[in-house]
């Protein structure tokens, strides 16, 4: 039985490397594709082992650091302020449906549990945020819609706050004087790191990786985010050239473009950050999702 076990165990471990080291096979395969040759790719494919390689594209991103350095920095400052808000957002809507003394407790968790069922559609939330609230072509654009709180995220903190916050420690802030605001700021959520963290994370994968706000609702180049730049250089291979601002002063045809290199190029530019950052929250990524998704 023992060396059964033993065979179980290392027969998973191989397993579970190589869906691992599998796993690595997209990224990698996007790294050689940045790499290679706009020709070797046309004529070749995709390879691991590229037949023939190139920095072109780094040179041509080089070439254009203003337009791609200020689309970065949209791309980033949305995702700092888009994830702090949410944070914010959220939190201090799930503690009060996560307690038992609230009014019409039951009424508020369906409320938001119902958004996850049904929403307006695309047309009436297009119409909403560019004609009633004047969002589009400004920077509210990537910020607000479809973003800035999410019903099952609201439901995970909640839970989060029902199983691992002792009401008798909020008992016990009363009684020491502690108003509900002093209670949640300096109680509840120094206790609730983990699941603070797997939100965050979700919630700055979610604005890093958008696409699709900056589609609708922006117009204007100079809004544009690096998903953005990447979302139309695929619909139009012409694009970096073509436009106004991205193709001054670049000197080159968009025959000479090497438009497949620099859409790889680009993509491992746009998820770097996310593959740095993610290491340092694993493991209250882990925790988190693993406690507040427990009923």
């Amino acid at each position: 039985m023992a060396q059964d076990s033993k065979a179980l165990q290392w027969t998973t471990h191989i397993v579970l490397i190589a869906l691992s080291a599998a796993s690595l096979l997209p990224f990698l395969l996007l790294i050689m594709s940045s790499i290679s040759s706009e020709t070797s790719i046309i004529q070749h494919g995709y390879s691991l082992f590229p037949q023939e390689f190139s920095s072109k594209a780094y040179v041509y991103l080089l070439d254009h650091w203003q337009e791609l350095g200020r689309a970065y920095g949209i791309t980033v400052f949305i995702t700092i302020v888009g994830t702090t808000a949410s944070l914010a957002i959220t939190s201090m809507l799930a503690y009060p449906i996560s307690r038992q003394d609230l009014p019409w407790k039951k009424f508020w968790a369906f409320f938001v549990f119902f958004t996850l069922l049904f929403n307006g559609g695309l047309v009436p939330t297009y119409l909403i945020y560019t004609q009633v609230l004047h969002v589009k072509n400004t920077i509210w654009a990537l910020l607000i819609p479809g973003l800035l709180m999410n019903g099952f995220n609201v439901l995970l903190v909640r839970t989060f706050f029902m199983t691992s916050i002792p009401p008798a420690l909020i008992e016990a802030a009363k009684i020491d004087g502690a108003g509900e605001i002093k209670t949640f700021y300096k109680i509840v959520l120094p206790l609730s790191v983990p699941i603070m963290a797997t939100i965050g994370l979700f919630e700055a994968i979610l604005y890093w990786n958008d696409w699709f706000n900056g589609l609708t609702y922006v117009t204007n180049p100079k809004l544009f985010s690096i998903q953005n730049i990447l979302n139309r250089l695929i619909q139009d291979v012409q694009f970096l050239s073509s436009n106004s601002d991205m193709g001054s002063g670049a000197g080159a045809k968009v025959a000479e473009l090497p438009s497949t290199s620099v859409k790889m190029a680009i993509a491992v530019v746009g998820v770097l950050p996310i593959l740095v950052a993610y290491p340092f929250f694993q493991k209250y990524f882990i925790k988190g999702i693993t406690i507040g998704s427990v009923k």
